[in-house]
């Protein structure tokens, strides 16, 4: 039997924000959690990067590089300074601890970019008693490894890349294989893929089957096309993680399947 973990305790298809909506706003901001969370997403999908001296944020790239008016590798830079980037010029990168403390009711799909950002997360979940609304990932299976085990509780997470491989190769022939049966021992919840890559079909319906054989939701990234969120639904993936909110929530809305955040009890 398939360990059942609060974070994905939801009526399907579950839909994620992708880092917020980085479609219909600057991506990883307090702005843009806060108009997925008006919009009804109950799933935030988030990154964890820590600063030279520890600090933990929600910040996608290595660098600042790219979405802010600074420069520089966030692991090498004080919070001192990069607490003064803005993102599209504008909003503070957040520190993910106060994400996490702002939405109490939503659940975070967290991953973590960085080896330094793996003690300054674990300490972040146990401060705010978020153990059952947050899903560790990464690119890394050292990284996510090591996530879990500095938790020090059991929390939700995917397949790190070993797996996904491991599931996509079972999905293609016949039989599980050892592998395969192993990971079915450790209950690993679910798997987030994307649709296809280098060339290579990724999210097929044989891949859904054995995941879902394996008591594993199926949840793909980063879909922004209506189009192809019907066609993924169709296939039965169990969420879609996309920048596109507003569009995600109205085929969801069209396919009756759309459950918005419940608002706190007054």
């Amino acid at each position: 039997m398939q360990r059942r973990f609060p974070f994905l305790d939801h009526p399907g298809p579950l839909a994620f924000a992708h880092r917020g909506g980085a479609d219909e706003g600057r991506e990883n901001t307090v702005a843009a959690f806060t108009r997925a969370v008006d919009l009804g997403y109950t799933y935030l999908e988030t990154d964890a990067h820590a600063t030279s001296d520890g600090v933990l944020l929600a910040f996608h790239d290595h660098t600042l590089d790219r979405v802010t008016d600074r420069t520089g590798r966030i692991a090498e830079l004080p919070y001192r300074m990069v607490r003064r980037a803005r993102v599209g010029g504008v909003d503070e990168i957040p520190l993910l601890e106060d994400l996490l403390g702002s939405w109490p009711r939503a659940r975070f799909n967290i991953d973590v970019k960085e080896a330094g950002a793996i003690g300054p997360l674990a300490e972040a979940i146990k401060r705010t008693a978020a153990h059952d609304r947050v899903c560790l990932t990464s690119f890394s299976d050292e990284r996510l490894t090591r996530a879990r085990a500095a938790v020090g509780r059991e929390v939700c997470s995917a397949l790190g890349p070993r797996g996904v491989a491991a599931l996509r190769a079972a999905a293609a022939t016949s039989g599980y294989g050892r592998l395969l049966t192993r990971l079915a021992r450790a209950q690993v919840p679910c798997v987030q893929v994307p649709v296809g890559f280098r060339g290579l079909r990724v999210t097929t319906r044989a891949l859904v089957r054995t995941a879902h054989a394996l008591g594993m939701q199926v949840h793909v990234w980063t879909i922004n096309d209506p189009a192809r969120m019907e066609q993924l639904l169709d296939l039965g993936v169990d969420g879609i993680m996309s920048d596109n909110i507003s569009g995600l929530r109205e085929v969801l809305r069209a396919r009756g399947m759309w459950h918005p955040l419940t608002p706190a009890p007054s």
